[in-house]
């Protein structure tokens, strides 16, 4: 179905939209994050070319942080940045500077188990409690 420059009412295809309002860059990007389940419509998995109706709720995951946006305007056409931002609602929280995205550790896929060593300086850094031990 084709959706007018604009439209309150019909549908429009997610990842159609999703570029649209320049949530992601490419129409091909939109729809690899609905593929890989970064993109929930009313909190359920959406799929590219899912139905997306004004007032639906949408969350993107983008970079450790979800975009909430509620529909307000269907569009099926790229458009300018002052104009997307009128098509929805943002809902969703700030995003995190470097000191409030938290402390985790990463360790090479393939590595294997960590070594006692390994697990020393885990505890180390993060703190035995939040590792699970007991302080010692």
């Amino acid at each position: 179905m084709a959706v007018d420059e604009g439209s309150t009412t019909g549908s429009a295809r997610v990842d159609a939209w999703i570029w649209a309002v320049r949530l992601a860059k490419t129409r091909s990007a939109a729809a690899a994050d609905c593929r890989a389940g970064h993109v929930r419509v009313n909190g359920e998995r959406a799929k590219p070319a899912q139905a997306l109706r004004v007032g639906d709720e949408v969350r993107v995951r983008q970079e450790n942080w979800d975009r909430v946006v509620i529909v307000s305007r269907l569009i099926s056409k790229r458009v300018g940045a002052s104009v997307a931002v009128e098509c929805y609602v943002d809902k969703s929280l700030p995003r995190p500077t470097g000191d409030q995205a938290g402390m985790f550790a990463v360790r090479d896929r393939g590595a294997g188990r960590p070594t006692k060593q390994d697990r020393r300086a885990l505890d180390k850094v993060l703190g035995a409690r939040q590792a699970g031990r007991p302080s010692k």
